[in-house]
């Protein structure tokens, strides 16, 4: 009896089954059941895409996102800088060891109230002061505050001092106020000289891990010495290895 009544009970369930499985046919035929089929696989390869795409921007960021949001950063803390009334640092120096901390302490002073794509490296600017005023012991630097030998042919207006080989000279070497201002003057020709535009080029592409090399020989325009950038280079060289 309870044999009879087991396989009793599973024909009713296989002939239940049979009976949904040709309902559920009759109400989604094979078109339309393909046609979810295909629907919820793009629906699986979209959600599939998203959460790729949402990993690897974890991982690597656009870069342009990431250059806009630096940039944004930078002007924050130019403003901040500004509202905080930072003050033009002493230029005290007795030797070349003092002169070396005296323009890094100027440097970032003026570092602070640029933007990070407007900033030179203090390594070229400390370099190219030492060779252009000798450690800040030249004529230039002690009676003009000039450190770079900055040429204006513009007498009448503005402060110079005249080569003492060439008392007639058609140009004047500028006279600054401070030391720290004649650094501040280099850095803005730098940022906006045509004869400039390779190093800015230079800077631009390796914003963040500059190129020391590269950037120096964007500087060749300063002299007309062919040789300069090596000298700057050497020079750079030796402050490093001290």
């Amino acid at each position: 009896m309870a044999i009879w009544y087991k396989k009793y009970v599973i024909d009713k369930l296989d002939k239940a089954k049979g009976s949904v499985d040709e309902k559920f046919r009759e109400a989604f035929p094979r078109r339309v059941i393909n046609k979810i089929k295909i629907f919820l696989y793009k629906v699986f390869a979209v959600i599939v895409v998203i959460f790729a795409a949402y990993i690897y921007g974890t991982f690597n960021p656009n870069p342009i996102t990431v250059d806009k949001i630096r940039k944004e950063e930078d002007k924050r803390m130019v403003e901040m800088a500004k509202q905080f009334g930072l003050h033009e640092p002493e230029f005290k120096y007795d030797g070349p060891k003092t002169f070396v901390q005296a323009m890094n302490q100027c440097i970032d002073y003026i570092n602070w109230t640029l933007p990070l794509d407007q900033r030179i490296p203090r390594d070229i600017l400390v370099a190219m002061a030492i060779v252009e005023s000798d450690y800040g012991k030249s004529r230039f630097a002690v009676e003009g505050n000039a450190l770079f030998g900055v040429r204006t042919w513009n007498l009448d207006t503005v402060p110079h001092m005249k080569p003492a080989a060439i008392p007639n000279a058609r140009f004047g070497v500028k006279k600054y106020v401070s030391k720290c201002q004649s650094v501040e003057d280099v850095i803005d020709i730098i940022n906006r000289h045509p004869a400039y535009e390779p190093f800015r080029s230079v800077r631009n592409k390796n914003r963040y891990e500059p190129n020391i090399t590269q950037m120096v020989f964007g500087l060749s325009a300063w002299s007309t010495n062919e040789e300069y950038p090596q000298i700057i280079l050497q020079k750079i060289e030796q402050l490093t290895n001290k």
